[in-house]
């Protein structure tokens, strides 16, 4: 994410309890999504997200206090989509190249929702401290997930931790810097990365 220091920003004005209002809040938080993906930090404001969600700016404001709020929110949704892929892909006991595959498609698809979103969110919007807190408790989890799957291929292993902190950084890696080169829909992309986990995940030339 962005390193640039910022104030930090205002969460939600209040959280959505009704079905309706529950909508109107990831109808916004989509469209700022979409928004963001298409125009970048630079053109981004609330009436445009507002006009783009077919909502009032009266109806954003009631629970987004500026565009900083919204971009919290669109990171946090980022993150759960990205967890929920690696939670899925490592839910159950599967072949090793099952589960390399769903892994591999479920995370390009998490970044291929808005083209460009990633990279804004990446390289563009700032972040502050309350985003740098998101991330690193989506870190956290993220590296649970990943060391639950890493257990499963890798039972010898003294150190699952650190395999788990290798993989993940390295599955990120690829897919951030594909999303940055719109390189995500390359099919030897795909085949290249879940021939990495396989081999990584199956300890091959490993001397653990």
């Amino acid at each position: 994410m962005s390193t640039r220091i910022a104030k930090p920003a205002p969460r939600m004005r209040k959280e959505p309890r009704q079905a309706r209002s529950v909508a109107t809040v990831e109808a916004i938080i989509e469209a700022g999504a979409r928004v963001l993906s298409e125009i970048g930090w630079a053109g981004f404001s609330t009436n445009k997200v507002a006009e783009a969600a077919g909502v009032s700016i009266g109806s954003l404001y009631q629970y987004f206090p500026d565009k900083l709020a919204l971009i919290d929110a669109i990171r946090r949704r980022h993150f759960d989509h990205v967890l929920s892929v690696i939670r899925e892909a490592a839910a159950e006991k599967k072949p090793l190249r099952q589960f390399a595959r769903e892994l591999v498609r479920g995370m390009i698809a998490a970044h291929s929702i808005h083209p460009t979103l990633h990279q804004v969110l990446l390289d563009e919007a700032p972040g502050d401290r309350g985003s740098r807190a998101a991330h690193a408790s989506f870190q956290a989890r993220y590296l649970e997930h990943y060391a639950a799957a890493v257990a499963q291929y890798r039972r010898r292993l003294k150190d699952t931790e650190t395999v788990a902190r290798v993989l993940s950084s390295a599955v990120e890696g690829v897919i951030h810097n594909a999303a940055r080169r719109n390189m995500l829909d390359a099919p030897e992309l795909h085949k290249q990365l879940g021939e990495l986990i396989c081999a990584y995940l199956s300890g091959q030339g490993a001397r653990t």
